[in-house]
């Protein structure tokens, strides 16, 4: 089997329920569970907490608050804004109080009842809106600026404002956050995490317990989903555990129910965004406006970052020659918002895109070529706002060759004819494209480290950085190693990710995963294979090669030989034993960094992204005008993946961040009370995608035949950029909307499109079809 068609290593194991999750592991006898009591209130203040009746339950092993944090109370991972257990006051429902270890949870949830929290509520900040006006930033405004955007909208011919809101969303990754903390001998303390970044887990947990960090150790085998969740708020639990085990000397598991992980964890950031957009009469954008702002909630977390990450793609795949972007995080009473997939980019691209599509409908012009004339070209018109060259370009090959394979023209002329018979059914349609950028936006996290064992009988081990959350990371590792070294992927083996084998990681986020790792991976191969060459130079003489010189080895099919010579061949087993004999060295760190990312916050200029990932899709949906209900009758997507590492999960990938993008995008609605409270906090009241969500007709291609320079192995990230294509869905309900008034009018919308948003929308145009004489 080629490297590049491995099946998910972890695959057998999920089906057959064999695949250990932290949930599963069980330390002895000794290990206690835990309960977090977080506040009911958005904003109150603490004027006492009485802990002495709970403290008798029998079973009750400890019982912890803010005072008995031995380290620093602080887990904000960037800005410490963000105690560990609330102290004095407390910003948002939900927030950690006071955590229990037990025997048992029934013990624990005793204890909980018995627990007195005095609170004297206070006035609390719960919308985004009532955010702004009070003026409640956390931090100074952001801008990006290129060429005059005041200038060419005062000249533009045609220009149109608007305001777009885009929801929050929950993560629902199928395992909730969770945590195992065994305290080792002196201070060590091991945690078994299911966090996205275990080298920020490990800082964490030292903070908290004022210890260093070569005291805390922690590992990563798996998680059920992560999603952007788990990049920072694992760091809550992982904390809240090791302090529980360290004040018991037990292990201690923390393991949310589903409602509390969803009532105390942050979402997708909730934007609210305002734009002018100035354009001539062939649809051709000439100035853009845009402010965006978002709701960070009640700390800091990633909130800075994922507004950054919003305004670099502000303008998605069009080139905008006058164009100032604004950004605004704002504090308010809710659970700290944080990384989700696509990190800001769906928030920022979901503006233009809708812009773009309102200014088709004036001109009265099919928005895929409005689309089409406004993209970014291959060798002018291609400077971003802030500055970077957008080379390599793949935006047109798609839209070509997507619009034939869709038969989008056909199908719009169908639609038209459908729409004409059909009162209370309307379809739609719509292309949207994806360009994303790739890299962490804070430079000096694009870095990754390995270590690569090789045993005397030639196994392989590899430890690398980055986490696996069943995206099938550590299988692109494997399919790597195995291509690098030449040796079958059956005699390799893909580590847990451990903090004490590879230290300094940076999270698996970004869409870098495969990028930084794989890279990290094959440079610790490629100083254990030139250890090897002399000794495979040595042994292939004593086998009777004539003259084999180190830059003719070949290490291939489990064995190395000369390219001229390749029927004289010394297996592997054999050569690494040669080595060991040799006293040459058989393990080998490797490193990894991405050139020439550089970006200046205080100009807006730079170069943040190595490369660009680019995507389009073709949506039709047929929606019910008297119950605003949908059905996506068929997705076409064309996606660049460069020379794909592993085309099974590459598809897997973009066919699951398209249908979760469908989530955000329809019918994943948050909801909170006046009193700050969550609402949808439980799979019957918030409505993730299912079965039925999915297209009917769902075509999903790769694009060939065009590789990525520079890369591992010349391929792209695929993570986080399907998730935007999504739109297409978004933009066809929108389309199927307007078709109920001739597209006469602009439709109300907002995101996510839910089935009231439709209603209320189809009732606006209904009265302005009623108005015309």
């Amino acid at each position: 089997m080629k490297s590049h068609d491995l099946k998910h290593n972890s695959a057998t194991g999920h089906v057959t329920g064999r695949s250990v999750y932290v949930n599963d592991m069980e330390s002895g006898p000794g290990q206690l569970v835990a309960r977090v009591v977080y506040s009911k209130h958005a904003h109150a203040r603490i004027n006492d907490i009485d802990v002495a009746k709970a403290a008798g339950v029998p079973g009750i092993a400890a019982i912890i608050t803010a005072k008995d944090i031995p380290g620093k109370n602080q887990m904000g991972p960037v800005v410490h804004d963000e105690p560990c257990l609330a102290e004095g006051e407390v910003s948002f429902a939900g927030q950690a109080v006071v955590l229990i270890a037990a025997e048992n949870e029934e013990a624990a949830l005793e204890a909980e009842r018995l627990i007195r929290i005095e609170y004297l509520p206070l006035d609390a900040v719960l919308t985004l809106r009532d955010a702004i006006a009070k003026n409640a930033l956390i931090a100074p405004p952001r801008y990006i600026l290129s060429g005059d955007a005041a200038g060419a909208m005062e000249t533009a011919p045609l220009k149109l404002e608007g305001i777009l809101e885009t929801g929050a969303q929950e993560h629902w990754y199928l395992e909730t956050q969770s945590a195992l903390a065994v305290p080792g001998e002196g201070r060590e303390m091991t945690v078994y995490a299911s966090s996205q970044n275990p080298s920020e887990t490990q800082a964490i947990v030292a903070e908290v317990l004022g210890i260093p960090r070569n005291e805390v150790e922690v590992e990563v085998r798996r998680m059920g989903g992560a999603f952007g969740g788990k990049e920072t708020q694992a760091n809550h639990v992982a904390a809240w555990a090791a302090l529980l085990a360290n004040a018991t000397g037990r292990p201690v598991k923390i393991h949310l129910f589903r409602d509390d992980d969803q009532i105390m964890t942050g979402k997708r950031h909730r934007f609210l965004s305002k734009y002018r957009i100035g354009y001539d009469e062939e649809g051709r954008i000439l100035a853009y406006e845009v402010e965006l702002n978002s709701d960070a909630g009640a700390a800091t977390d990633l909130s800075l970052a994922i507004l950054e990450r919003a305004m670099f793609h502000a303008e998605n795949g069009y080139y905008i020659p006058n164009i100032s972007i604004t950004g605004r995080a704002y504090r308010t009473n809710l659970p700290s918002n944080t990384a989700f997939r696509g990190f800001g980019g769906p928030q920022g691209m979901a503006v233009i895109e809708n812009a773009v599509d309102r200014i088709a409908r004036l001109l009265k012009k099919d928005a895929a070529g409005i689309r089409k004339l406004n993209f970014y070209g291959i060798d002018e018109r291609n400077q971003a706002p802030y500055g970077e060259l957008i080379l390599n370009n793949r935006l047109h090959v798609i839209y070509e060759r997507l619009l034939i394979s869709s038969k989008y023209e056909e199908r719009r002329a169908e639609i038209d004819i459908f729409n004409g018979r059909h009162r209370w059914k309307k379809r739609g349609l719509a292309l949207t494209p994806v360009k994303f950028g790739i890299s962490f936006t804070t430079a000096f996290l694009n870095q990754a480290g390995a270590l690569v064992n090789i045993y005397k009988d030639g196994t392989i081990q590899v430890n690398h950085g980055g986490t696996e959350m069943g995206q099938g990371l550590h299988t692109k590792i494997l399919g790597i190693a195995a291509a690098e070294s030449g040796v079958s992927a059956r005699h390799i083996k893909v580590s847990s990710t451990n903090t004490s084998k590879v230290p300094n990681t940076s999270a698996t986020a970004a869409s870098s995963g495969s990028d930084l790792n794989g890279m990290a991976v094959k440079n610790a191969i490629e100083t254990l294979k030139a250890r090897l060459k002399p000794v495979a130079c040595a042994e292939l003489i004593k086998a009777g090669a004539k003259d084999p010189h180190h830059g003719g080895i070949v290490f291939a099919e489990d064995a190395v030989f000369t390219a001229d010579e390749p029927e004289i061949r010394i297996s592997f087993p054999k050569l690494v034993m040669a080595a060991y004999l040799a006293q040459v060295s058989l393990s080998a760190t490797g490193f990894y960094k991405t050139p020439g990312i550089h970006f200046n916050r205080e100009t807006g200029r730079g170069n943040p992204f190595y490369y660009y990932a680019y995507g389009m899709a073709v949506s039709e949906v047929e929606t019910d005008m008297l119950t605003g209900m949908y059905r996506l009758l068929r997705s076409d997507i064309l996606h660049d993946v460069g020379d794909s590492l592993n085309e099974q999960i590459d598809l897997g990938q973009i066919e699951g961040g398209f249908i979760q993008g469908v989530g955000w995008c329809t019918t994943e609605e948050i909801k909170w009370d006046d009193k700050g409270r969550l609402l949808s906090h439980s799979p019957d009241t918030y409505k993730i995608p299912t079965a039925g969500d999915i297209p009917e007709v769902f075509n999903v291609e790769l694009l060939r035949d065009y590789p990525n320079t520079g890369t591992i192995r010349k391929s792209k990230a695929v993570g986080e950029p399907p998730f935007m294509l999504a739109f297409s869905v978004w933009l066809a309900i929108k389309d199927a909307i307007s078709a109920a008034g001739d597209h006469r009018f602009e439709p109300l919308f907002s995101l996510p499109a839910t089935a009231e948003v439709v209603l209320l929308s189809l009732e606006e145009i209904r009265k302005k079809t009623e108005n015309i004489p």
